[in-house]
């Protein structure tokens, strides 16, 4: 794609340093301050290297090397790179969820870029919240944008056997619940499971929407599926501040090509990736930025249309190491084929379909023909009915083939805490059949709609051998999670949706392939119940939390603010 180019006066950063006023000698005085002088800057691009690295954020543990990556590839095309710290999103340690600040980093990362004399900006992310909070603040500034993933972590080792990050943790803390895993064997475990920098390499929410970045064009094809301790990531880094600096010298910005069609392949991937239903709120929120409308049920269109094509777990038998030594995401993208918009334009300039010329799949195992896929729809799918008005999702590919069509009694819990305290004791009134029901664990009520979605089997079925049970909630789940999950259920209790009035023995019905999800009591009766409701106190009474009460939307709207949907709108700032 031939574009025209700028001049260095047609350059944003042109204001702060390329003119003779006072303001302008402060710029460039400052600039001398910290060792840069006129032959850095001027007539370049300046790069803002936007980098979530912090030391409590084991996905993002290598970013201060690669931040070096970057400025060496942005030094060798022209190019001055600035690194901008902004909030790190630490899956494992921010509590009570990553999600709760998603809208946070979003917000800095906007105004970082709009605030400072950025021409361009290279959004280094990875970690399940990071992706989408970069992205989401980026096109919303609209400065030309290129996004470097984490790349996923090396495979785990426990004895011989393979371990995949979050999904294993799952299937051995049962085991250890149960009491058929000892104490030492779960602390071998605890040393083998994450053994290098990078987010998790199982088809968790981090690859989920590192994949769906390369599928939008935001990233150098090929990119999402290297792992972070392999040589080429540094490369890809260096690659990365190259191509920047050409995207500011052809001012191609995120709104030009994150179209209605990108967002489709997105979601196509998302499908065939077996990725994690986070997913589903992010790329709403991710697209709301862009004016672009995404709808629960192009999710829904698409899982129908799309095969399930990569074997990784926790749907598959594989690791993203696996994934990308058998092709990577070019791979996969080559095998869908005309399932994707091959004529949706990349970072690179070019189509996607040109950027997949030469694509191969190295192992038919791990990345399966369209003729053999894992299952022949997508993974996911959205279900309405009289529990959840706005919609819900069920992660398919992840769960019991035999529970999809259920009908059982609703074992309710109020609370995360309601749940911890009852679920393991040896009177709680459940059986296989039961529906277990967890609410208060929405965008509200979590609050932050923290991941207890895969709620835990009740002690005394595992003892029978029960490995899964439908499970109800307005919470989300991990995409490292497994098991009948039904999840995101909007309108949530916390804001009287009909989760809220559900009480224990009611008749739950769920029916996958009719897209449904029913609550078997009469009209009268909810309404005897919702005239009896009282509305819960807010949980914050300050300060960032009670702004993100006041203004978060529902789970089918992406649970962005709602004055940050759309176009940016703000003006450029004034320099006086």
């Amino acid at each position: 794609m031939s574009r025209p180019r700028l001049t260095a006066e047609q350059l944003r950063s042109h204001r702060w340093f390329g003119v003779d006023t006072m303001r302008s000698f402060g710029h460039k005085s400052r600039a001398k301050q910290m060792g840069y002088d006129a032959e850095d800057y001027s007539g370049k691009p300046v790069i803002g290297i936007v980098n979530t690295w912090s030391e409590i954020n084991p996905c993002h543990r290598h970013f201060r090397e690669r931040a070096e990556d970057v400025k060496r590839g942005v030094l060798q095309a022209g190019g001055f790179p600035l690194e901008l710290p902004a909030m790190s999103l630490s899956e494992p340690f921010q509590k009570p969820t990553t999600m709760l600040y998603r809208n946070m980093l979003a917000m800095e990362t906007e105004e970082l870029l709009r605030s400072y004399p950025v021409d361009g900006c290279v959004l280094m992310g990875g970690c399940d919240k990071t992706t989408p909070g970069l992205i989401m603040g980026a096109t919303s500034a609209d400065v030309p944008s290129i996004f470097l993933p984490a790349g996923p972590m090396l495979k785990g080792r426990w004895k011989g056997v393979t371990l995949g990050s979050g999904s294993d943790t799952w299937k051995y803390w049962a085991q250890r619940r149960a009491g058929t895993l000892g104490e030492r064997e779960w602390g071998e475990i605890e040393d083998g499971i994450a053994r290098s920098p990078g987010h998790c390499m199982t088809m968790g929410t981090a690859s989920t929407m590192t994949a769906a970045a390369e599928a939008l064009g935001l990233t150098l094809t090929g990119g999402s599926s290297i792992p972070a301790a392999f040589s080429h990531h540094p490369q890809l880094a260096v690659a990365t501040g190259r191509r920047i600096v050409d995207l500011v010298w052809e001012d191609f910005r995120p709104r030009e090509f994150l179209t209605r069609e990108a967002f489709e392949n997105a979601v196509a991937v998302v499908m065939a990736m077996g990725g994690s239903t986070n997913a589903v709120i992010h790329l709403v929120a991710m697209a709301g930025r862009a004016e672009v409308e995404l709808p629960l049920e192009v999710f829904d269109e698409l899982s129908r249309k799309v095969p399930a094509l990569a074997n990784i777990r926790p749907s598959g038998d594989y690791l993203m190491e696996d994934f990308h030594d058998a092709g990577g995401l070019r791979g996969l993208m080559a095998e869908l084929g005309e399932l994707l918009h091959r004529d949706a334009i990349t970072v690179t300039g070019r189509a996607l379909g040109e950027d997949l010329d030469g694509a191969e799949v190295h192992d038919t195992d791990v990345i399966r023909r369209r003729e053999d896929p894992l299952s022949e729809q997508g993974g996911l799918a959205v279900l309405r009915g009289s529990l959840a008005p706005d919609g819900c999702v069920i992660k398919t590919s992840a769960a019991g083939p035999e529970l999809l069509r259920h009908r059982g009694r609703a074992v309710v819990f109020d609370s995360y805490e309601d749940m911890e305290a009852r679920i393991d004791a040896d009177d709680l009134d459940v059986d296989a059949s039961s529906v277990l029901i967890l609410r208060g664990a929405g965008p509200l009520g979590g609050p932050g709609m923290p991941e207890w979605g895969m709620l835990p089997i009740p002690k005394k079925l595992l003892r029978e051998g029960v490995t899964d049970m439908v499970r109800i909630s307005d919470a989300r789940m991990s995409g490292t999670s497994y098991g009948t999950c039904v999840l995101h259920v909007a309108p949530e209790s916390f804001a009287g949706g009909p989760l809220a009035l559900v009480r224990d023995g009611d008749v739950v019905e769920l029916d996958v392939d009719g897209r449904r999800l029913d609550l078997r009591v009469d009209e009268a009766e909810l309404e005897r119940r919702r005239a009896e409701w009282t509305p819960p106190e807010p949980v914050f009474a300050r300060g960032y939390g009670k702004l993100f009460a006041q203004h978060i939307t529902q789970a089918d709207r992406g649970c962005d603010f709602d004055f940050l949907e759309g176009s940016g709108g703000a003006p450029e700032p004034a320099i006086h």
